[in-house]
């Protein structure tokens, strides 16, 4: 049994500037009581701020959940940017990225657009997409269980890919490293804050949801979802979009399954992975 007694999940944003409408935060306790939206001061969240407030309840018997990749591939290739990185292990990546990221309020935008057609793809001028199309074992092993095709964080072009969002939540990590514990880069400790990558389509499965139709937009939608995931009725919402609701339904699903240890011990995940790449919690 792990120790966590309140489950926070994030929907991230790697959009430029400095406050983010695609940025939620939804924190429950254990039980059924449904998730509640965490708001800042002033209503929308910057990336900073989500430091500052994960900083702040570090000490908590808290497990956050990230929908973002917490690095790039690195075992097809042995390299992260092949030509260009040197480093080997994540923690040494996510201080090059911040290192060469000047964008404000730990946004990457600028390191991905310097790379397009080298290590990024962003439109047709970069040449054939599918030369860009490598994966971390994680996303591999999610692929070949027909949970749906995840994307790649070196495709950085269409509404739904996650490449500037993880590249600017590699940053967020870097700044947190040493301070909140990182699974599976780091030991889950026996007490205080985990922070793990996750992936909202699979709470959706569980959820219920079919495949290309997992966004809740209604009250009624959400309420189904949570009730399939144990949780009792959602306080109503001012307004139903995609990022506050990912957040409250990844967030019920977190305390739903925090103590399966068939997901803390993935069948695929060895040394090397949890060193270099990483996983997402959900993969078994």
């Amino acid at each position: 049994m792990t120790h966590f007694t309140r489950f926070a999940a994030i929907d991230w944003s790697g959009a430029k500037g400095s406050r983010h409408k695609g940025i939620a935060l939804a924190v429950c306790g254990a039980g059924d009581a449904a998730p509640m939206l965490v708001y800042p001061p002033g209503g929308v969240w910057s990336r900073t701020a989500i430091l500052d407030w994960l900083l702040a309840h570090r000490a908590e018997s808290m497990l956050v959940g990230f929908d973002m990749s917490f690095c790039a591939p690195f075992v097809e290739r042995g390299a992260y940017l092949p030509g260009e990185s040197t480093q080997t292990d994540a923690r040494a990546f996510w201080a090059y990225v911040d290192a060469n990221s000047p964008d404000e309020d730990l946004g990457a935008a600028s390191f991905l657009d310097s790379r397009r057609g080298i290590h990024f793809y962003l439109g047709a001028a970069d040449g054939t997409k599918t030369d860009f199309l490598h994966f971390r074992r994680a996303e591999a092993a999610h692929n070949a269980m027909g949970f749906g095709k995840t994307t790649t964080v070196y495709d950085a072009i269409g509404a739904a890919q996650v490449a500037k969002a993880s590249f600017a939540g590699m940053r967020l990590l870097h700044h947190i490293d040493g301070r909140i514990a990182v699974w599976p880069f780091d030991a889950v400790p026996a007490k205080g804050m985990t922070i793990v990558e996750i992936y909202t389509a699979i709470a959706a499965r569980a959820a219920g949801l079919r495949k290309g139709l997992s966004k809740l937009r209604t009250r009624d939608a959400l309420d189904d979802a949570l009730l399939a995931l144990g949780s009792r009725p959602h306080a109503p919402l001012a307004r139903y979009d995609d990022h506050a609701t990912d957040a409250i339904m990844a967030s019920a699903w977190l305390r739903a399954n925090a103590d399966r240890p068939d997901l803390w011990t993935p069948a695929g995940l060895t040394d090397e992975i949890a060193r270099t790449e990483g996983w997402t919690f959900g993969v078994p």
